[in-house]
C-alpha cells in the first residue's frame, strides 16, 4: 500500500491547490502571507513534499473562494 503522501488522491488535490492559488491571482508568498506562514510552507504542500490537514486545506479553500469538493473531487 502506498503512503497518503504520494497517493493518487493526494496528487489531485495538490495540482488543484495550485490551480486554485492561480486562478485567484495570488503567489506562494501572498497566501503564505494569510496562512500566516512561510513561502517554503506553501511551496511543500504544491509540490506534495507535506500533507495537509482538513483545517488547513479549509483555510486554503477560504482564500482561493473555492468550495471544499473542488479539491476532493
Amino acid at each position: 500500500m502506498t503512503k497518503a503522501i504520494f497517493s493518487k488522491d493526494h496528487k489531485h488535490i495538490v495540482e488543484q491547490l495550485k490551480k486554485a492559488r492561480i486562478e485567484a491571482g495570488f503567489d506562494q508568498v501572498t497566501v503564505a502571507k494569510l496562512l500566516k506562514k512561510t513561502q517554503s510552507h506553501v511551496s511543500k504542500i504544491e509540490a506534495g513534499q507535506r500533507n495537509l490537514d482538513v483545517v488547513e486545506l479549509k483555510q486554503l479553500a477560504h482564500i482561493y473562494k473555492k468550495q471544499l469538493d473542488y479539491f476532493i473531487n
